[in-house]
């Protein structure tokens, strides 16, 4: 059978135990019980058996008593006869005298009789029901002295008391069991119900915010595992609902990225076309905006690239000595020209060290440009870019601080997260950054970033001097 929920599968599986092993315990307590007050019953009577066999025994010894006399008189005088019924049966297996001095109905027919003269131990125990439907216990002893009269002595008891007290007994058992089976079942379904009401609400919260609704939360009805996965879910749609919003962010932000160059492109070819060629200082101007502008959304197809083959895990490093500050020098010419022609001013203090690292110069240089373009676009009109570095016994640093905008606090730990832009007024994808931290500690290195919003902007960049004898290689990264 198919178990369509956890309440179902609870039933067939620990409610169903728990019921068997009560049952058990049950029938194995009621057979004790039987058992118990059974032979208690049967030492009674075989106790008095062996009681009366013995004074029979030593009355024998006396010839001049008569022993048919002296049985009869042993029977009839039964001390114990308000308990039980002491009955003398002749060699026939018949009553031939009672402990009560009346027959009992039905008492003639049992098996005992029989059973007693063939045992070697010349007795036999009988449980069953007179003719009158009576429930007894019999012990039979057959007599060993010698008389005409008694062949054997039969004691009796009703087992109707016994059975009744071991009904009322197993009855008092069977409530208990079934009190403890009600609790199980009243506890069990609230255990259940507090489970399966949050399942529920998860699996419908789930599917809710796999159709998109990342507003949905589950409320936390316990301080437990399922609570804690009700918060991890509510977590997961919190990261979800900032994903979506960043994703979008960054369409945006891209598709705007896109247009602008674009713009200019279609804008100046629409322009040259008009003029023709003989207005060559339209044409020269119109082909540098359109070869700055390609450029302009070159790097940032390759920027995307660089980030798409970081997250499939496809991003490579062709790793060789090279010479840090060169590529420094080099990323720092290439944005002086673009300082000055906004009005800022890029400032490079110039070491005479020559620091050697073991990286790829190619990826090293995009981690510098990457910055100081940063720094600029986030800086205005007169502001200055400043760009140092330093080098220490196993350490090149590279400092590029600006007084720019600056980072306000709540935004500055999520800088370098992948689609966060901290400003939206200012260009850029929001995975710059993101980009060059991935790629500075492909090289084992630190980037960290200080800002005080309003006051500008310190990024550091540590690398690990060459010391090996490392040739050049292609890693891939991530590494597994």
């Amino acid at each position: 059978m198919k178990i369509k929920s956890i309440t179902s599968r609870w039933i067939l599986t620990t409610l169903a135990v728990i019921v068997i092993i009560l049952l058990i315990v049950n029938i194995v307590f009621a057979i004790s019980i039987q058992v118990y007050y059974y032979n208690y019953a049967e030492q009674s009577l075989a106790s008095c058996a062996t009681t009366n066999a013995h004074l029979m025994q030593t009355t024998s010894t006396n010839m001049s008593k008569n022993m048919n006399n002296e049985i009869r008189s042993l029977i009839e005088n039964f001390s114990n006869s308000e308990k039980m019924v002491a009955m003398g049966l002749d060699f026939s297996g018949n009553v031939a005298a009672t402990s009560g001095g009346f027959l009992v109905e039905g008492v003639n027919n049992l098996p005992d009789y029989n059973e007693a003269l063939s045992s070697a131990d010349l007795y036999s125990l009988y449980v069953g029901h007179l003719s009158n439907g009576e429930h007894v216990m019999t012990y039979t002893k057959i007599v060993t002295v010698t008389n005409n009269e008694f062949s054997a002595i039969r004691y009796m008891v009703s087992l109707e008391e016994i059975d009744s007290l071991i009904f009322r007994i197993i009855l008092i058992i069977i409530i208990v069991s079934l009190i403890a089976l009600s609790f199980v079942i009243i506890s069990g379904s609230f255990f259940v119900n507090s489970f399966v009401k949050p399942v529920r609400e998860i699996s419908t919260a789930i599917r809710e915010i796999a159709a998109g609704d990342m507003s949905v939360r589950i409320k936390k009805h316990f301080n437990d595992e399922v609570g804690e996965l009700c918060e991890s879910i509510n977590y997961m749609a919190d990261e979800l609902s900032n994903s979506e919003h960043l994703k979008n962010e960054f369409i945006s932000s891209v598709s705007h990225e896109l247009r602008t160059p674009l713009t200019a492109i279609q804008g100046w070819s629409e322009t040259i076309v008009s003029v023709g060629p003989d207005d060559r200082e339209t044409l020269h101007r119109g082909m540098r905006v359109i070869a700055k502008e390609t450029e302009r959304l070159s790097d940032m197809v390759e920027e995307l690239l660089d980030f798409s083959r970081i997250q499939n895990g496809r991003f490579k490093l062709i790793k060789d000595k090279m010479d840090l500050f060169a590529e420094l020098e080099e990323a720092v010419l290439i944005y002086t020209d673009f300082a000055m022609r906004d009005e800022k001013t890029l400032i490079y203090e110039e070491q005479d060290t020559i620091p050697t690292i073991f990286g790829d110069k190619n990826r090293i240089r995009q981690v510098f440009i990457n910055v100081i373009d940063n720094a600029l676009k986030y800086s205005d009109p007169g502001d200055t870019v400043i760009v140092k570095a330093s080098v220490d016994d196993k350490t090149a640093k590279v400092i590029i601080e600006d007084n720019g905008l600056g980072i306000a606090k709540k935004d500055l730990p999520h800088v370098t997260e992948k689609f966060y832009k901290a400003n939206n007024t200012r260009r850029g994808s929001g995975i710059g950054l993101a980009v060059v931290e991935e790629i500075i500690k492909m090289h084992d290195g630190k980037f960290t970033i200080d800002s005080i919003e309003g006051k500008g902007t310190l990024v550091t960049i540590e690398l690990p001097l060459y010391f090996g004898s490392e040739e050049q290689t292609i890693e891939e990264f991530p590494k597994d």
